[in-house]
């Protein structure tokens, strides 16, 4: 999918996109709505020592 697509499915506009990505600084929330734009689900977890998720 190109940013223009990702941007116009999540109302914000190809200059944003393309910063936060360049950045890599998007918000949990943010994370959420791409992958609902993508029709995936977002999983936020952390991997401890182990490769224990928690």
């Amino acid at each position: 999918m190109t940013i223009v697509e990702l941007s116009r499915r999540l109302g914000t506009t190809n200059q944003n996109m393309a910063n936060k990505l360049k950045r890599d600084n998007f918000s949990v929330k943010e994370l959420e709505n791409i992958a609902k734009a993508l029709d995936c689900e977002f999983e936020g977890y952390f991997v401890d020592k182990n490769g224990d998720k928690v």
